[in-house]
């Protein structure tokens, strides 16, 4: 079995987004070597901008769907960390493509490439959209059947079962993580940054997609960082599935309630779409088991409601530590 003790050259997919870019500033302020791929359909350069000329990094702006050049660019590496993925997932229900070809098609490309380059170990964000409306709540790793009711959500499962065959026919090592709502500074989409958006234009009227009582745990992206690199340094698995998030959980009414409260505005009325779902696809209910990280080491430091208002204040240019 490889061994998950350490790393020195990490390949970073998807290292300009949100995400990506934070992850990637932890590596390298943990002094390890880091190549950015990632086609800037999402991610931005100013994220990174920082690093970018900095000893032991290195960004090259490609596709993931570039099969030759993204084997070209993995060689020489002994880690993959692949975040790279559509994340416009009301995009996908029109364009259908969408999630197949920059989730699934992606997935396997990178598998490939690391099967060619003999890197054996893999990190992968998933999401909990793999459950669709879960039969458990709080829903453990191994609730099933998995049926998913977003495209982006089937195609995250599909990449699962990929990796998973991958790991058992030509001996990769997979940690794979299904994130809750992920928030804090460089979100360019979600409820938080979508409200207050909204408010900027208007500040008198908020619309809020569906009935506001969707319910869903938030966590801060620092939270989520330290979550995938417990279960890297602790979990022994050949090839195993976490969920990240955090106990509670917070209603769209409230995370508009903050928004507003963290932007000075007083008299927002809330005007609702109707209907369970802010759109199609949408899980109105989800609450993650975190019990298994838990084990390993791991708990988010943060409610759900602290999480959410730590990402308003950031997404407004207000300092704020996470700790």
């Amino acid at each position: 079995m490889p061994s998950n003790s350490g790393f020195e050259r990490c390949f970073l997919t998807g290292g300009a987004g949100f995400i990506g870019s934070h992850l990637g500033d932890r590596l390298l302020a943990e002094g390890k070597t880091v190549t950015v791929y990632d086609n800037l359909s999402s991610g931005r350069r100013e994220w990174m901008a920082h690093n970018i000329g900095q000893p032991g990094f290195m960004f090259i702006q490609a596709d993931l769907l570039d099969a030759p050049k993204l084997k070209e660019a993995m060689a020489g590496h002994d880690l993959v960390i692949h975040l790279g993925a559509n994340t416009d997932i009301v995009g996908g229900n029109q364009d259908v493509r969408l999630d197949l070809e920059n989730c699934t098609i992606a997935t396997h490309n990178v598998l490939e490439a690391m099967r060619a380059t003999g890197i054996r170990r893999l990190l992968f964000a998933s999401t909990s959209a793999v459950y669709g409306e879960a039969p458990v709540i709080p829903t453990p790793e191994d609730a099933g059947p998995l049926l998913p009711i977003s495209l982006y959500g089937a195609a995250k499962l599909a990449c699962e079962t990929l990796i998973s065959a991958y790991c058992h026919v030509f001996n990769l090592q997979a940690w794979m993580f299904r994130f809750a709502n992920v928030v804090g500074g460089r979100m360019g989409r979600g409820v938080i940054h979508d409200f207050i958006q909204k408010l900027k234009r208007n500040s008198e009227e908020l619309e809020i997609l569906g009935d506001g009582q969707q319910e869903k745990p938030f966590f801060p992206v620092e939270d989520c960082i330290d979550g995938m690199f417990c279960a890297f340094h602790n979990s022994e698995a050949w090839c195993d599935v976490f969920n990240l998030g955090c106990r509670s959980s917070t209603k769209v009414d409230r995370v508009a309630e903050i928004v507003v409260e963290e932007m000075g505005l007083s008299s927002v009325r809330f005007r609702y779409t109707g209907g369970r779902r802010g759109w199609v696809g949408d899980v109105p209910r989800l609450n993650l088991d975190v019990s298994k990280m838990k084990k390993l080491g791991w708990e988010a430091r943060h409610t759900s409601d602290e999480a959410v208002r730590i990402a308003a204040r950031r997404l407004l240019g207000v300092t704020v530590a996470a700790s």
